[in-house]
Parts: C-alpha cells; structure tokens; sequence
C-alpha cells in the first residue's frame, strides 16, 4: 500500500475553522492514502485502512471501553503505545486535528493528535471514511471508567470542579467547545482531585477572545449535558441515591464563575491597602495560575486603585517544580511535592540554596520512593501520585500512632495497606471490570443504533 505523507501546515496564525476543500479531500488513486501527521510513524502502515473500522479484526484493537460517541471509534495498538481512531468526514477530521495541534501550542491540556487518513478504500475500491488519529493519554480515565463501584458524592464535585477549570483555560485563551460533557473528557488523578483534558474538539472554534454569551452558552451546554449523563449513571446505580444531578450539574456554573471572576475581574480598594496587589497575586498563585502583568489604575482623586490581571497562565507550581527539579506532574501533584520540597529544606538545609536542595530533595525522597515501588505495582499509579499518596500516608500514619514514621517505613506501609489493593490504571481500560465492560458495550450499542436511526 502506498501512501503520501504531508506534514503539517505551519500557519500558526490562522484562527478558526481551516477552509474546506474543494476537491473532496483526497486526492490518492485507489489502493493508496493521504496521511497528513507531525511526525511520520511508519507504523501507522501497518494498521488495516482497507478495512472499516467497526469489522476491524481483534487482533489490532486494544481493549478499551468505548464512551458515547457520534462516531465509530476505535483504538489500537501503534509503536509501543495507545491510538484512538475515529471515523468521519475529511473535512471534520482536519478541523479537529488542527485545532487540538493550535490548543496543544497554546499548553492547553488536551490529547495529543497523531494524524488525519483519507483515501481509504476496501480491496473491492469502495471508498471508506477518513480517520482522526490521536494518541490515547496514559493514566487517564473516561469519567464512566471511575464507576466500576459506586462513585461517592464529594468525588464527583472533584470532578465537575476539574471540568469546570479546564473549560476556564479554554475560555482564557480564546476557545469555544461547543460540546462541553464529561464524555468528551479525561481525566487524570491530581494528588487527590482530579485534571481534566480535553478529547474532542470537533466542534470548537479558536477566537482572539470570546464574548460572555460565548462563555454563558459553553456553561449553558456543559450544565445540561452533565446533568444528563449524571442521570444515566444514576439510572444505572453507579452514583449514589442522595446525588441530585441537576442540582450537581449546577456547580460546574458556580465553580467556572467563582474562577473566572478571581483571574480577571477588576478590584478597588484604597490607596493604603496597596498590600492588595500582592494579596490577589497570592490567592491566584494558589488557584495554580501565574501573573504575568497587572493593569494598576488610580482614581482621579488618587483615593483609590483599581486592579485587574492583565496576562493569566496555568500551571504555576508545575513550572516552579520543573525548575528546580526538572519533574513534569500534574498541577497539585506539584503543589504537594512542593510542599514537602519546602519543608525538607527547612528541616535539613534552610540556608542552602534552593535549587541544590531542590535536586538533594529528588535524590533522598523523590528517587527512593520511586524505587521502591515492585515492579509488579508499577502500573498502578503514575510516580508522582504515587509519591504523594506515600507522602499522605506517612502524615496519617504519623498522626495516628502520634510518632516521626520513618519515610522507608511509610513506604513499606503504603506498598502492604494501599497499593497492592488498588486497581491498575495504567491498564484499567485495557481489562475493565464485568460490570464496566458491560455498560460501555451496552452505551456503545445504544449509542451506535441511535446513530444509525438518525
């Protein structure tokens, strides 16, 4: 099979929708594809294009459970790692690998895309759909993979708040989803929250800067679309009774507000609180968010400041952990190593400067804990959330027995009472539970023969 490999197109400039094309997409003779990718795998070669892929054979698929999805999707094994591939037009498929390339540029979380396919035909020359390419983000779970048991009310206000911060990013930097739902999400445990990254960005656009009523209808489409996947699950016993999902599905409403307004509302006080400045500087720090600039006003009578944040980027203590110790974690994964990155230079070298600590800090807590973990645990938990959750145990544990636990005793207790009962996430969706596999496969068939009755 032949194919033509283009790479992608460097106007980074360009907001918006991409133009459509004019000559149907691909321009391949039969029995050969268009593949237009960042990097060229050559691997993608070998996966089975001449075959649509619902009749996919099994041997090429990894066992992952499907969401709810407009679309036949898919996902495979590629080079060592995990794909999703999802059947639709040439022009949708372009539109969405260009906006998750723009989105990843702008370091907004969402999942990685690896190509758009046309010129798909069967070995009869029928012609077959085109294909969106993305790669599947490791340790990340689909909000139905968390309900293998019945998911405890305060752990779904973390997610709907981890929702609710991924929708502000977009917001910041000029995106509207259009389709804001758990199902179009991942999520990624965060030192006991969770992170949210963005998977389908099908119907999203890229502006300079978005209206209110963009935003309201985003938070309008996320508050109905929430409250309707909440009652399916309750539907189906895996939230609690006691959870009302309208009411729940309010707080991603409460949530986005209350955030939005602390990263870019105006503030007033008296000219003699100027400690203000660096109080709200503080207080989106611990939001997670950097200030690059302020707007500092004064009124005519010079009684008073107004203050409002001018430039606000995400993921301040992830960066302030990659500079001194050249760890990339999730957000509250930092801001916890942090923690006790602070305090291990305050207990063993305060006057020591800090980027030396930084790295004795790796070497003596960080690396050993790691290290520790069997080899047959190690799929468990990503390494940082293992060493917060290590981290967690050894306060408790100290708390409760009222005495200095020993980080190598912490460890071993962590490894006996907690890690070896958990499930394996970085493999969950590879092997889902009876009872999850169940629910996807039969969300996946209602969901495909209600497509079909479209």
């Amino acid at each position: 099979m032949d194919a033509n490999w283009h790479n992608e197109p460097t106007d980074f400039g360009q907001v918006g929708k991409l133009p459509r094309s004019h000559n149907g997409g691909a321009a391949a003779a039969l029995g050969s594809l268009n593949i237009t990718s960042a990097t060229t795998d050559e691997s993608l070669l070998d996966l089975p294009w001449h075959i649509a892929l619902e009749e996919w054979p099994a041997k090429n698929l990894a066992a992952l459970p499907r969401g709810i999805s407009r679309h036949i999707v898919r996902f495979a094994h590629l080079s060592g790692s995990v794909i999703a591939i999802k059947e639709t037009s040439e022009h949708i498929a372009r539109h969405e690998y260009h906006m998750l390339r723009k989105l990843q540029r702008l370091d907004v979380p969402c999942v990685e895309p690896v190509a758009v396919i046309s010129g798909r035909h069967t070995t009869d020359g029928a012609e077959l759909d085109p294909v969106l390419v993305t790669r599947h983000l490791k340790f990340s779970l689909p909000y139905r993979a968390l309900f293998s048991q019945t998911l405890r009310r305060d752990t779904l206000t973390r997610l709907i708040d981890a929702q609710a911060l991924l929708l502000v990013r977009l917001h910041l930097v000029g995106f509207y989803w259009g389709d804001v739902s758990l199902s179009n999400t991942l999520f990624r445990r965060d030192a006991g929250a969770f992170a949210a990254y963005l998977v389908d960005a099908e119907t999203g656009e890229l502006y300079p800067k978005l209206s209110n009523g963009q935003r309201e209808y985003d938070l309008e489409i996320a508050r109905v679309n929430i409250a309707g996947e909440l009652m399916d699950l309750l539907e189906g016993g895996l939230i609690e009774d006691k959870v009302d999902p309208l009411a729940t599905s309010e707080r991603i409403m409460d949530s986005y507000r209350k955030l939005w307004a602390e990263l870019t509302e105006k503030e007033s006080f008296e000219l003699g609180d100027r400690w203000r400045v660096n109080a709200r500087i503080r207080r989106l720090n611990d939001l997670g968010f950097d200030v690059e600039e302020f707007s500092i006003k004064t009124t005519p009578d010079g009684s008073q400041i107004q203050l409002q944040p001018k430039v606000v980027d995400a993921g301040h203590h992830q960066r302030r952990l990659i500079r001194l110790t050249g760890l990339d974690v999730q957000e509250n994964q930092a801001r916890r190593l942090l923690n006790d990155l602070d305090g291990y230079r305050a207990d063993n070298n305060p006057d020591l400067d800090e980027e030396i600590s930084a790295h004795a800090w790796v070497r003596h807590v960080f690396e050993p804990v790691v290290r520790a973990i069997p080899r047959e645990l190690a799929g468990k938990l990503e390494p940082a959330e293992v060493v917060h959750q290590v981290l967690e145990h050894r306060w408790y544990i100290s708390e409760s027995q009222r005495r200095n636990v020993p980080l190598a005793e912490a460890v071993q207790a962590y490894i006996d009472d907690v890690l070896r009962h958990r499930r394996d996430e970085a493999a969950i969706l590879l092997n889902p539970d009876d009872k999850t596999a169940r629910l996807l496969a039969a969300n996946s068939l209602d969901n495909e023969n209600n497509n079909d009755d479209e």
